[in-house]
């Protein structure tokens, strides 16, 4: 196996915009935005829309669309599209 090839693991700080929840794990990617962590050291900092803390899947919180009102309301504006 070649050595040297794969990318090194580093802590990351990866923040929830959703939920605003931060969390420190390791991870290869790498930010050009720091942010200082509850043990006073400065770690990279990673954005993320969703994680487990926000996700419905995990949170049980499902979000109901409105889809049938939405319907409703294109039939209403084409209703006569296309009539002669």
């Amino acid at each position: 196996m070649k050595s040297d090839i794969h990318p090194g693991y580093s802590p990351v700080v990866f923040r929830d915009l959703a939920s605003g929840v931060s969390f420190l794990t390791r991870s290869t990617v790498s930010s050009d935005k720091t942010v200082e962590w509850e043990d006073g050291n400065t770690y990279p900092l990673i954005e993320v829309e969703i994680s487990s803390e926000s996700h419905p899947f995990y949170t049980g919180k499902q979000r109901i669309m409105d889809s049938a009102g939405r319907v409703e309301r294109f039939n209403a504006r084409f209703k006569n599209f296309g009539k002669k």
